[in-house]
C-alpha cells in the first residue's frame, strides 16, 4: 500500500514525498487506519519496522487538520532513552516541514543550558513533546509543563522503559494527563507486566503485531553447551589469538554485568559495561568510546539489544540464554547489519537448555554446539528436557514429571 492512498492532508503528503517515503511497510499498513478512526492500539513490531511513522503519521494528519488547542502540548510520546528521543524528533521535524506543527524533545544527559531550552519549548507552546520519564518527571514537578491538553499519549519502546525502572514515573505521567485521550503503546516484546500497564493506560485497544523476523542469514550463530564456570575461561580462549575489535556481550542481569566487566578487565581486555544503573551522560561516554573504538567490549543487559545503530560489530555474545526468541533476534541483531558479516556466540548452561531448544524451533534449525576445549573440562551433554508441569489438587499443589514417552 502506498502512502498516497491515505486521505492525509495534503501538506504532510507533501512532507512524505519530500522524504521519499512511498510503499508502507506492514505496521504502518495496519496501524494507521485504526488510529485514524481514533482507536486506542497497541503494536507489537520490533524496531526498524517502521513504527515511528506509523503513528506519528496519523496525530500529524489529525493536528494539521486543527481543533486542538494553541499553544498546549497536544501530543505527548514517552522512550526510553535520549537517542530514540533524538531519532524522532527528527522524524516529527521531518514530516512537520510543511505545516504549522511544532515539535520538541526533552531527554535527561545534558547541562542547564539544555533544560532551560526545554523549558522555553514548553512556554512557547509545542504541541508535540516526546520525552524520556525522568526529564518530564522533573519538569512537571518545576511546574513547567502542562498536561492538561493532552490529546495523544504514545508509548514507544514500551518493555525497554520497564526494563530501566520507569514503571512508577510512567504512572505518574498520566495521572497528569486528561481522561479522554487516544493511548498508543508500541513494544518488541510482550510481557505479563506490560499487559498489565496496556490494561491501566489504554481503553479497549485494537492490537496489531507482526511476526518476529528470522535473524540475518549472514550472522554465523554457533553455541556452547558448558558449566556456568566454564564461561570465563571459553571467553578468554576466543580471545587469546585475535585480541576483539568490536564485541557486545549481553547478561541477564545489571549484577551480572558488573561481574563479567571485572573479570573480562583482569584478562587484560579493554570493557565497558552498560546497565540502568549508569546515568545518561555515563551511557552517552561509554557508547562514545565504542563506536570510536577506545572500548573493544561492551558487556551490557538489553537495555542495548534495541534502538541502538552500531553498523560493524563483529560479534555477538550472549553470556547467558535470552528469556525468549525475540529477544535472542534482538540481540543477535546487532551483528551483520548493513550487509556486512557476523558472528553471534551464545553460552547454554544446564539451567539454559530448554530455554535455547524453545529459540532453536523458533529458528526452525539446531544451532552448531562447538565442541569444548579439551584443557577447560567435559562439557555437559545438550539433553534438554521438558518443565515440570504444575497441576492443583485437592486444597493442595503439587509437581508432576511429564509421562515419559
Amino acid at each position: 500500500m502506498r502512502f498516497d492512498e491515505f486521505d492525509f492532508q495534503p501538506a504532510l503528503l507533501d512532507a512524505i514525498d519530500a522524504m521519499n517515503f512511498q510503499e508502507c511497510t506492514p505496521i504502518q499498513e495496519k496501524a494507521i487506519p485504526y488510529l485514524l478512526e481514533g482507536r486506542d492500539l497497541i503494536g507489537i513490531a520490533q524496531t526498524g519496522t517502521g513504527k515511528t511513522a506509523a503513528y506519528l503519521l496519523p496525530v500529524l494528519d489529525k493536528l494539521s487538520d486543527g481543533g486542538y488547542p494553541e499553544n498546549a502540548v497536544n501530543c505527548l510520546i514517552m522512550v526510553p532513552t535520549r537517542e530514540l528521543a533524538q531519532q524522532i524528533d527528527q522524524q516529527i521535524e521531518g514530516f512537520s516541514y510543511f505545516t504549522n506543527i511544532s515539535g520538541t524533545a526533552v531527554y535527561g544527559g545534558n547541562d542547564g543550558i539544555r533544560f532551560e531550552q526545554e523549558k522555553r519549548g514548553f512556554s512557547m507552546g509545542a504541541d508535540i513533546v516526546v520525552a524520556t520519564p525522568g526529564r518530564l518527571i522533573s519538569h512537571i514537578s518545576l511546574g513547567n509543563v502542562d498536561l492538561s491538553k493532552v490529546s495523544f499519549f504514545i508509548l514507544d519502546e514500551a518493555d525497554r522503559m520497564l526494563d530501566m525502572g520507569f514503571y512508577d514515573d510512567i504512572m505518574q505521567i498520566v495521572k497528569q494527563l486528561p481522561a479522554k485521550r487516544q493511548n498508543m503503546l508500541f513494544s518488541a516484546t510482550m510481557p505479563q507486566e506490560i499487559q498489565n500497564m496496556a490494561r491501566t493506560i489504554l481503553h479497549n485497544p485494537v492490537e496489531v503485531k507482526l511476526a518476529v523476523s528470522k535473524p540475518a542469514d549472514k550472522i554465523l550463530q554457533a553455541a556452547y553447551v558448558c558449566y556456568e564456570a566454564q564461561k570465563l575461561p571459553i571467553i578468554q580462549r576466543l580471545f587469546s589469538n585475535n585480541a576483539p575489535k568490536r564485541v557486545i556481550a549481553f547478561a541477564s542481569s545489571k549484577l551480572k554485568v558488573k561481574e563479567i566487566t571485572k573479570s573480562l578487565r583482569r584478562l587484560g581486555l579493554n570493557v565497558g559495561e552498560m546497565h540502568s544503573d549508569l546515568s545518561q551522560a555515563e551511557r552517552d561516554d561509554i557508547m562514545h568510546r565504542f563506536r570510536n573504538g577506545h572500548i573493544n567490549v561492551l558487556v551490557a543487559t538489553d537495555i542495548v539489544s534495541r534502538g541502538i545503530d552500531i553498523d560493524d560489530i563483529d560479534l555477538v555474545i550472549n553470556f547467558d540464554v535470552p528469556h525468549d526468541p525475540e529477544d535472542y533476534v534482538h540481540r543477535i541483531g546487532r551483528t551483520a547489519r548493513a550487509g556486512a558479516e557476523g558472528c553471534a556466540i551464545t553460552f547454554v548452561s544446564l539451567d539454559d537448555q530448554s530455554r535455547f531448544q524453545h529459540i532453536e524451533k523458533f529458528l526452525g534449525k539446531d544451532v552448531y554446539k562447538v565442541p569444548l576445549p579439551a584443557e577447560l573440562g567435559e562439557a555437559p551433554e545438550y539433553k534438554p528436557v521438558k518443565p515440570k508441569t504444575f497441576h492443583k489438587g485437592k486444597g493442595r499443589h503439587f509437581f508432576r514429571k511429564p509421562k515419559s514417552k
